[in-house]
């Protein structure tokens, strides 16, 4: 019996990007709850009936970089895998119980990152 499908937050303000990132995704059958900033992704926080197993975040937000929302969402839900994108992620220090995954990165590379972070994937 597999594991029941993980449901992840993808916060990315760059539509197309999003839309990509979202199909991949969902073709490798998990959940996807869409943002397209950090306002919005803390609106998804504020139901507590939501599941996220994950929160993927682009670095660069237009309304708060997603290392602030980070810090934000922890305080909420202390425990969560957050996974930062980045076209500069060699440069970013990412917060411990954090990870991160340079842009452009591969089918293969997301799915692999993602699920080495889900602990039931």
């Amino acid at each position: 019996m597999s594991a029941p499908n993980s449901t992840i937050l993808v916060v990315e303000d760059d539509a197309i990007v999003r839309m990509l990132i979202v199909d991949v995704l969902e073709e490798l059958e998990f959940i996807v709850v869409e943002a397209a900033d950090a306002e919005q992704a803390l609106k998804v926080f504020d139901d507590s009936s939501q599941v996220i197993d994950l929160m993927m975040t682009d670095v660069g937000l237009p309304d708060m970089d997603g290392k602030a929302l980070a810090a934000k969402v922890r305080e909420l839900r202390p425990a969560l895998p957050i996974l930062f994108a980045s076209g500069y992620a060699e440069n970013i220090d990412v917060p411990e119980g954090m990870q991160r995954i340079a842009k452009p990165f591969s089918i293969d590379q997301l799915r692999d990152k993602v699920k080495s972070m889900l602990p039931s994937a």
